[in-house]
């Protein structure tokens, strides 16, 4: 066994150099530890893939689709602007209200969780103000893991420690008596990182800028002249075109003009319309569904038509179907909020070099019901061009509106078109609170009360939010798998064995009785100091609950030994855990955030590591205060 030890010991620290040195990719580094692991024999294949069933490993993976959910449904970028509002054009305070708002969030639910759930907005606060996110991820999720020291349910860590008191018939840790030592914790890593982060963390680049919805919005409307071509045609009560479908019409056919929207005022309902672009120019009943009109849709009295055609040809379709015709005016501002919601977006497609439809007018190729979108324009050069009659040619760009999905499909058309940047990344900055958003709230509600009460466990309130963003359309199938950071499960699956080398061979535990062996007889304040040094040194190269099980029964061992209050010593442990700032395998929250901010496995503990230095400063000072040796 204890060649097995030194075996272990070995690979861990070759693992850890592969990590701070290599080029190869992280998640592979770590497999290469699993497989050195079991081949040198110390551990068995079942305890080498054991990791990939891991609660930690499906939650995080449970995570990302709800993560993915709340982002697809607008919540995401609706916190986005909540930061933004808060923060202003201050980088200042924007850290410092992602770093509270992190700890608050993480005090009530699960540390990945909240980090998950704030890394796209953070991501997109970042880039609006001008900066870039690395400055910004990793005091994140530094202060996602202090907030789990302000409830007892904030960390796995803080209930294995208190579980520990309660199994030797000691009474547990309150369930707020963690933040007695988290707030002041939290108070000093604000302050430290308002003046550290920005001079020791390093500007990483970490891929392209988030998607501006506004000014993409902006762009089109210029490049295709939206804006003077938005025509209101209200269908009055009286007249007889109610009862009428849009083919019935002919508005496309005899006068070229697109249906964008049918605004539907309902009978039953009284509430107020919200306006979209200009006062009393486009209203639409909150309770309204934004949908892509077709062919069969039956135009009701009341209706409002959103059209979009040249002036001359609105005219003449006002005066023959006897409606007036009200010109939109305004800016694009609100042409998102009228354009897309949660299911319908537009794109931009290009025609291939051999695409099957060169040559072809949009009528003959039928490319409207062949993939369920409405081509709005075409595009020449920077001449638009007539939709009914043009033939199209290599480089015609196509803007197309119809639903998500629908959009997704004409990527698999490689052969005939180009879809032009990336739509879902426009598609999760579209702020709709519809249906889709409100079975979000609920899922995410649903999953921190069944954390909060300990109904289910927590890998299974995540599974179950997942399944309800799927089923409740928040998110689809195809796009939960996609929003999974694959790269991420398997580094820590991957890692997980090391926990188990470690405990099996008897490394971890050789450790700790080494320490707690020279510093016993100097007396409880040094024991206090040596275990928060060995809690906080494991944390950072394996599990921090796997470090918190193993080392806290000896840690109470250690106290009944010296005749001592276990509570200090408990307590260090569990906050030792907590600060795993040293390195990105410390803890999920910091692998959420390594690829995200472009960082290298070095500019952790260039900000860890005083961050690491201050938590321990203040634990030595106030726990022995707070929880007294006697």
């Amino acid at each position: 066994m204890r060649l097995f030890m030194i075996i272990t010991f070995v690979i861990l620290a070759t693992t850890i150099l592969l990590f701070v040195f290599s080029k190869l990719r992280p998640d592979l580094v770590a497999v290469l530890s699993l497989l050195a692991l079991y081949l040198s024999g110390v551990i068995t294949t079942q305890q080498a893939l054991a990791g990939f069933a891991d609660s930690t490993v499906i939650l995080v993976a449970a995570l990302f689709v709800v993560s993915e959910g709340l982002s697809r449904t607008g919540i995401t970028a609706w916190l986005g602007e909540q930061l933004l509002q808060r923060a202003g054009e201050s980088e200042t305070r924007l850290l410092i209200v992602l770093v509270v708002g992190t700890a608050l969030i993480s005090s009530m639910l699960s540390n990945t969780g909240t980090v998950a759930m704030l890394v796209p907005a953070a991501v997109a606060a970042a880039w609006r103000i001008g900066s870039i996110p690395s400055r910004f991820l990793m005091p994140m999720a530094f202060g996602a893991s202090l907030g789990g020291l302000l409830t007892l349910i904030g960390s796995p860590t803080n209930i294995v420690v208190s579980d520990t008191l309660s199994a030797a018939g000691l009474p547990p840790f309150g369930f707020f008596e963690f933040a007695k030592i988290g707030v002041p914790l939290l108070i000093g890593a604000v302050v430290l990182l308002r003046f550290a982060a920005p001079r020791l963390l390093a500007d990483r680049p970490s891929g392209d800028r988030p998607v501006d919805l506004q000014a993409t919005m902006s762009q089109m409307a210029h490049s295709y002249g939206l804006m003077s071509r938005l025509f209101v045609l209200p269908i009055p009560a009286e007249s007889d075109l109610a009862g009428k479908t849009l083919r019935d019409l002919g508005l496309g056919e005899r006068y070229g003009l697109t249906v964008l929207r049918i605004e539907r005022v309902r009978a039953e309902t009284s509430r107020p319309l919200r306006r979209r672009l200009v006062p009393n120019q486009f209203e639409t009943d909150e309770d309204n569904e934004l949908t892509v009109p077709d062919a069969n849709t039956v135009v009701r009295a009341d209706d409002k038509l959103l059209v979009k055609g040249t002036p001359d040809a609105v005219a003449r379709a006002a005066a023959n179907l006897h409606v007036p015709a009200t010109a939109v005016k305004g800016d694009e501002s609100g042409l998102a909020e009228v354009m897309l919601s949660h299911d319908v977006g537009l794109a931009e497609i290009l025609v291939a070099p051999r695409s099957d439809y060169t040559g072809h007018t949009l009528a003959d190729s039928d490319i409207a019901a062949k993939f369920n979108v409405q081509v709005i324009s075409l595009l020449r050069g920077d001449h638009l061009m007539p939709r009914q009659r043009t033939q199209l040619e290599l480089g015609d760009t196509l803007l197309v509106r119809g639903k998500w999905t629908d959009i997704e499909r004409l990527r698999d058309e490689q052969t005939n078109f180009v879809v032009v940047g990336d739509p879902q990344a426009v598609a999760r900055q579209v702020v709709d609170f519809g249906p889709q958003a409100f079975i979000a709230i609920v899922a995410l509600a649903a999953m921190v009360i069944m954390m909060v009460t300990g109904i289910v466990p927590t890998v299974i309130a995540a599974l179950i939010a997942a399944v309800v963003m799927v089923l409740g359309r928040a998110v689809t199938a195809e796009g939960a798998y996609r929003a999974i950071n694959w790269s991420t499960v398997v580094l820590i699956a991957a890692m997980l064995p090391m926990s188990t080398a470690m405990e099996v061979t008897g490394g971890a535990e050789f450790l700790a009785n080494a320490l707690v062996q020279t510093l016993g007889s100097v007396g409880p304040l040094a024991v206090l100091a040596g275990v928060f040094i060995l809690t906080s040194l494991l944390s950072q190269v394996m599990s921090n609950t796997a470090t918190v099980v193993l080392l806290a029964p000896i840690v109470l061992q250690t106290a009944q030994q010296l005749q001592s209050s276990p509570y200090p010593l408990m307590m260090a442990t569990a906050v030792a855990a907590a600060a795993a700032f040293l390195t990105p395998i410390a803890s999920p929250t910091n692998m959420l955030v390594f690829a995200p901010g472009g960082y290298k496995f070095g500019d952790f503990s260039r900000l860890g590591l005083p961050l690491l230095a201050l938590v321990f400063v203040i634990s030595i000072v106030l726990i022995p205060i707070i929880w007294p040796f006697s």
